[in-house]
């Protein structure tokens, strides 16, 4: 017999981190939550929080949201100091209060990097991202309306993998965990997701290449192996991706390299 929590409420403490703009100090002010139904989402908890706060007229927490559906990303928090929170393979929006006790104090902040600057309270800018997918994470060639399902053949295990790679929804908290703020598993899931499959294969060097260099070049930190990235998606996408993307990289690397020596060969030999 299921046991009916409909009916049963705790009330917690939330520690939330406040900042009015980036360029101000922030802190930490402490909200009283209470009589929560155990069965409300985290945000709805925020919703809360922010229509008492807007009562009593102070200015309401800050935070991103979208789906509200685990689709979206945006619900991008630090719940007691682990991205999107308690549990695994769940999003800020997919944690409930049941899973804190009655009492408990909740410390909620952005996540921590110094390529995602905060905008303000618990928002961050993940504007690097976009800027990671816009130098190479798409198909460029055009190749009219979609083909038939059938028409390319496609290897079940690589449909398999580019179909866990694709389900990325870009949180952030692959960086928000790592200690160097590294985008290493977000940027191999988005090369491999293309790279896997057979459209993806004339622009697969390229693609690396520019996507991992606009890595670096959005100031995101170098991958350790300490698969901390891995254990706070919320989609448990592998870190094996990890080292698919960085073989995709050597291999991109030399061949670029051999491609620039014969290309100065000839040009002396001319």
């Amino acid at each position: 017999m299921v046991a009916d929590n409909s009916q049963q409420t705790i009330s917690v403490t939330l520690r939330a981190w406040r900042q009015a703009s980036p360029n101000e100090l922030g802190q930490f002010k402490d909200y009283p939550a209470k009589n929560l139904n155990v069965n409300m989402s985290f945000l709805e908890m925020l919703d809360v929080v922010n229509e008492d706060l807007t009562q009593k007229g102070e200015e309401p927490i800050a935070f991103a949201h979208d789906c509200r559906e685990g689709i979206c990303g945006t619900c991008s928090l630090t719940i007691n100091g682990k991205p999107h929170g308690p549990g695994r393979g769940v999003a800020t929006c997919q944690v409930y209060m049941r899973a804190f006790h009655d009492g408990d104090i909740i410390v909620v902040e952005p996540f921590r990097a110094a390529a995602f600057p905060l905008i303000k309270d618990l928002v961050v800018d993940r504007t690097a991202f976009d800027k990671i997918m816009q130098a190479g994470g798409f198909v460029s060639i055009r190749t009219g309306a979609a083909p038939d399902a059938n028409s390319i053949p496609v290897p079940k295990e690589n449909a398999d993998l580019a179909m866990d790679a694709a389900s990325c929804i870009g949180c952030g908290a692959c960086v928000a965990a790592c200690k160097n703020a590294s985008a290493m598993l977000f940027v191999s899931a988005k090369v491999s997701q293309l790279g896997l499959l057979p459209q993806g294969q004339p622009e697969r060097d390229r693609r690396v290449l520019a996507m991992v260099n606009t890595m670096d070049a959005e100031g995101f930190g170098s991958c350790t192996n300490q698969y901390e990235c891995s254990a706070a998606c919320p989609k448990t996408i592998s870190h094996d991706f990890i080292a698919r993307m960085n073989r995709d990289y050597l291999g991109a690397t030399l061949r670029a390299g051999v491609a620039l020596q014969s290309a100065n060969t000839n040009s002396a030999a001319g």
